[in-house]
Parts: C-alpha cells; sequence; structure tokens
C-alpha cells in the first residue's frame, strides 16, 4: 500500500446531547484495520464544553489555540493553552471546552477498542456549579 491523501471531511455542529454550547469538528482520520486511531479537530466557542464521557481505551487532547479546561470527576479543573497535551486513561469519567471568556481549538486522539464496545459513552452534562465561572477580579 502507498501513501494517500486522507479524504477532507465536511465541519459539523456537535450534537446538543454531548455538548453544552455550540462545539463544531472535523474528524480528521479514521485508521483503517488494524490501525485503531482516531483524530479530530474540535473548535469550542467561547463556553462551550463536553457533557461528562469516557473513552474505552483513553484520549490525548492537544490545544492548538486559545484557552480552555479540562478535569476528570474528582479531581481539579486543569486550564488549558497552545501547546498543552493531556492524556485522560481509558474508562475515566471528565469533560473539557473552552473558557467562558475564549475560544479553544484541540486535537483529540484516541483509539476504537478492539472489542467492539463503544469509543465513547456520554453521561450528564455538568450540574449547576460544575464549570467554572471567570472570577471578575481576576479579569486583566
Amino acid at each position: 500500500m502507498s501513501t494517500r491523501m486522507q479524504p477532507k471531511t465536511p465541519t459539523v455542529k456537535g450534537p446538543d446531547e454531548w455538548f453544552t454550547g455550540d462545539v463544531y469538528f472535523n474528524a480528521y482520520y479514521a485508521g483503517e484495520e488494524p490501525s485503531r486511531a482516531r483524530l479530530n479537530l474540535v473548535r469550542f466557542t467561547p463556553g462551550a464544553h463536553t457533557a461528562w464521557h469516557t473513552h474505552a481505551v483513553g484520549q490525548t487532547l492537544h490545544v492548538t489555540e486559545g484557552r480552555g479546561y479540562v478535569q476528570s470527576r474528582g479531581e481539579d479543573v486543569i486550564e488549558l493553552h497552545p501547546g498543552d497535551t493531556v492524556y485522560t486513561p481509558a474508562g475515566e469519567w471528565h469533560w473539557h471546552g473552552a473558557t467562558a471568556d475564549d475560544f479553544m481549538c484541540h486535537l483529540a486522539m484516541w483509539e476504537a477498542p478492539a472489542t467492539g464496545e463503544p469509543e465513547t459513552v456520554w453521561g450528564d452534562k455538568l450540574a449547576p456549579g460544575e464549570y467554572p465561572h471567570r472570577n471578575e477580579e481576576s479579569a486583566s
């Protein structure tokens, strides 16, 4: 098999069941067996974020622009900046998205499980108070 271009996919708006706010993504790569690799570019508008979810084989995010957050259930919120890369292990409930006052774009990389189980399990949207709100005193 020779090197080949991947077909361009259209930008898709993320479904309301999975996201709060407006989120758009491009599915750049879905590996063919034996590869199970996945790669999406995800764009979050200010304040937009995912619902709680898990990945069967874990997920790596690489922030390309803007500012955002990621949080695993029961852990502290981590603020993300361009160039940051974070990994969430398999089966760990987490969410991620943009800060309230900035866009955030990241590459999302994960693998489909070999067992045929779902790649991602979606849970509830964030409860009131789970999404961090900017402290007006710290705004500059």
